[in-house]
Formats: C-alpha cells, structure tokens, sequence
C-alpha cells in the first residue's frame, strides 16, 4: 500500500516527459507553429485533454523538459558524498542528467541540431525558457545551501546557481554550433573545465 503513490508519481512523471518530449520532436522536425496538441497527444499516445492537463501550452511542454533535468540535477547534487568538492557534484549531476530518456548524449544528427536552433528561436519559447531559468535557478540555489549549510538567498548560493545555470546554457549552445558534432557530456566536461580554471571550488563559509 505505502508504494502506490510513489508508483504513480512514477507515472505521472514519465507521462510528463513523454508529452514534453513528442512536442519537442515535433517541433523539431515540423516547426512549433505547425503542431497541435491533438499531433502532440497522438506522439505521445495519450488524449489531447491529458496534455492540457499537464500543460497548458506547447511551449510550457517543449521548457518542461529543462526543469525536469535542473529537478534532476538539484536531487543529485543532495545525494552526492558530503565531502566532495562542490564544482565536482555540479558536474557529475549535471552529467547524470543527459545519460538517460533519450538526452543529447551522443553526437546529434545536423538536421536535428538545424531543428533545434529553429525550435529555439521562436518567439513564443523566450517567456518560457526566461521563467523556466529563473525557476531553475532557485531549484539549484536550495540544493547548494543545503550542501554548503546556510540559506538560498546567501549571496554566494545565489552566485553559484546562477553561474551553474549558465555552464549548463552555454554547454547546450555548444552543442549544438559545435561541427563536427559531439556528445553533450564531452561538451559538458569542457565546460565544467574552463569553469574550475577560473574559479575556486567554494567551501563552506561560516556566518560567524
């Protein structure tokens, strides 16, 4: 009994990122102006009245996609070692977050990376992608005071999110303008690379 909810958490979850992921393929290889929710319910082989329940746009279904994988990378940054170094959690979080349910992992295809920048450049995305930043953002800054034992709106928390959050879109604009193509991870690691070139691991700080 006690793990029926979590089942259908579970479902409700994978429910979701499939909706978010038929949309953005959809977009991808249609254009965001050409889909439907009925073409998005019928990729993701659910009714068009369960899309509008988990989202009440295409584009707010296409942005879920980041908050999910920021939610992902906060829960792995709480359940790496105590010790370890902050920058190191950050990556090998971020890291895990695009090593399952289809993620760029592997090199993407260039008609695929054409798509995606398409996809991108729409306006109807840019509110979206600027709310789902700043949510993601605060995400990030409450796992980090946890790690680091103070508070989210500590100056330093603030800055280490923020800076995390620009790693991961830069990292993702890289990706997707590098020729020839490579894995996100690789792109990821070069990233997290110049990043602890010009800064130190932070370390616990105390008030006093």
């Amino acid at each position: 009994m006690a793990e029926r909810p979590n089942l259908r958490d579970r479902r409700r979850q994978e429910t979701r990122i499939d909706i978010s992921w038929a949309a953005i393929r959809l977009a991808v290889e249609h254009g965001l102006p050409n889909v439907t929710t009925e073409d998005i319910a019928r990729e993701a082989g659910v009714s068009p009245r369960t899309v509008n329940n988990y989202f009440s746009s295409k584009a707010e279904a296409i942005v879920a996609r980041h908050q999910d994988r920021v939610h992902g990378i906060a829960d792995h940054v709480r359940a790496r070692p105590a010790g370890e170094p902050l920058w190191t959690t950050l990556r090998q979080a971020s890291l895990a977050q695009f090593d399952s349910r289809g993620e760029p992992e592997s090199a993407p295809e260039p008609g695929w990376t054409e798509g995606v920048r398409l996809m991108l450049a729409e306006p109807s995305l840019t509110g979206e992608f600027l709310k789902a930043n700043a949510a993601a953002e605060e995400m990030l800054a409450e796992a980090i005071a946890e790690r680091l034992g103070t508070t989210p709106g500590d100056l330093t928390v603030v800055l280490i999110s923020t800076i995390t959050g620009g790693v991961l879109r830069a990292a993702m604009l890289r990706w997707l303008n590098t020729s020839p193509a490579v894995p996100m991870s690789t792109v990821l690691n070069e990233a997290f690379d110049a990043l602890g070139d010009v800064l130190p691991d932070p370390a616990r700080r105390s008030d006093a």
